[in-house]
């Protein structure tokens, strides 16, 4: 049984990030299923934003959400169109949208902070509790 807390971020627009929240479910990756399947109840998401929109091309990079996984369940969902992602269960916390890169510098999974997207290129990653700790605590300060 696994038991120990994971914290994750997931790469999406910003846009699409609302949907998530407004749905209250976690979708990652174009829908697949995998990274999904890593998280487990009770483990943690913050997602991060480079753009506000698929189209956009102004970079936007803030994270843009926090929530907490609430089941096992990993569910597809039709969206029509032949697309049907694989979404989880998320319970989305109130937060205020950050900026990176007052955090760049601190952030532990960034390890050439000159090359600072890397990180982000798959679309899902775990991090440490410290980092998750220094990323929520920006994103919930009065």
């Amino acid at each position: 049984m696994h038991t120990s807390i994971r914290y994750w971020i997931g790469v999406a627009s910003r846009e699409h990030v609302m949907k998530g929240i407004c749905g209250g479910f976690a979708q990652l990756c174009h829908g697949i299923e995998a990274p999904l399947k890593k998280m487990n109840t009770g483990d943690w998401i913050i997602y991060y934003s480079s753009k506000e929109s698929i189209q956009e091309t102004t970079p936007y990079q803030k994270f843009t959400a926090i929530g907490k996984v609430i089941d096992d369940d990993v569910f597809q969902f039709d969206m029509g169109n032949d697309f049907i992602p694989f979404r989880r269960n998320i319970d989305f916390i109130s937060c205020t949208e950050t900026s990176i890169h007052p955090l760049i510098l601190h952030l532990t999974f960034i390890k050439n902070k000159k090359r600072w997207g890397y990180p982000f290129r798959f679309g899902h990653l775990e991090i440490s509790e410290k980092d998750f700790k220094l990323i929520s605590e920006k994103m919930i300060e009065v």
